[in-house]
């Protein structure tokens, strides 16, 4: 009897044990308790003084507690760039601004950002540089593929004319018979008056001038002023005021040059020297 008493104890004690292990595991673990901000020691947390009324503190969520209500902190105002600058000038005045920049920095500040290309893009920016590194003469005219390709197209035409007086200085005759145009319509006046027509008798006339004197005419020295060019299309021609160092006086030059086969060939060189002032009376 003893024994069946104790089997009855030991069972209900194993019942007891599993049910208490499945309360245990199906009963949720109460959650960790919040942190609560401190409480800045000049706040004394009372009703009656206000203290905390103007008092901000930060929230877990990222806002801004504000005497005692919650409020979200103001978006940061976005920055303004140098395009949008740019953009709000007027018109006028970033041609004025740009018009202090040279082709170089034009062409540089074209590849920054689409702002900054159309500006420097502008037709009225690169009329502008072209009258202060050129001339003004041509303020009327409108160029048909714009100011910019107008101002490239005139400094291609200043730079061969400026290899055209190099050759001369060094005297090459190869040089100066790739430079003309092979044809049988090119002119060439030289400071002598002598007319000299088609390609062969031109490049005689220059054998000629580069074998005189010793040196083979090598070492003649130029000075290019008041030079104006003008470019039409497929023919161009310059003007200037040439002043050598072995001749007595300054030459009035026209030089005209036709683009053929992808590049700028010289047609025709008339140089004359410039004549004496008049006198103030031509009749006394």
């Amino acid at each position: 009897m003893d024994g069946f008493r104790a089997l009855i104890a030991a069972g209900a004690t194993a019942v007891c044990c599993v049910v208490c292990a499945i309360w245990a595991f199906r009963s949720p673990s109460p959650p960790p308790p919040k942190k609560q901000q401190p409480i800045p020691s000049r706040c004394c947390v009372c009703a009656s003084c206000g203290c905390c009324a103007n008092t901000t503190f930060p929230s877990a969520n990222g806002e801004m507690a504000v005497g005692g209500e919650m409020n979200k902190a103001p978006a940061p105002a976005p920055a303004t760039t140098g395009a949008s600058m740019m953009e709000q000038l007027v018109p006028e005045i970033t041609t004025h601004a740009l018009s202090y920049l040279d082709c170089t920095s034009l062409c540089r500040l074209s590849m920054t950002n689409s702002a900054m290309r159309r500006a420097a893009n502008d037709d009225g920016a690169w009329k502008a540089l072209y009258h202060k590194d050129f001339t003004a003469e041509q303020d009327t005219i409108t160029p048909p593929n714009g100011w910019k390709a107008y101002y490239a197209a005139t400094k291609a035409i200043m730079n061969v004319n400026a290899e055209f007086y190099n050759i001369i200085r060094e005297g090459s005759l190869p040089a100066m018979s790739h430079f003309w145009l092979n044809s049988d319509y090119v002119k060439c006046v030289h400071a002598t008056g002598e007319l000299f027509t088609g390609y062969n008798a031109v490049m005689n006339s220059w054998g000629l001038l580069f074998n005189w004197g010793q040196d083979g005419g090598q070492g003649t020295d130029f000075q290019l002023r008041d030079v104006r060019a003008r470019v039409l299309a497929d023919v161009a021609w310059v003007n200037m005021k040439v002043h050598v160092d072995v001749d007595p006086g300054p030459f009035h030059v026209t030089n005209v040059y036709e683009f053929c086969n992808g590049r700028w060939h010289m047609v025709h060189h008339h140089s004359s020297l410039m004549a004496d002032p008049a006198p103030h009376n031509l009749f006394g």
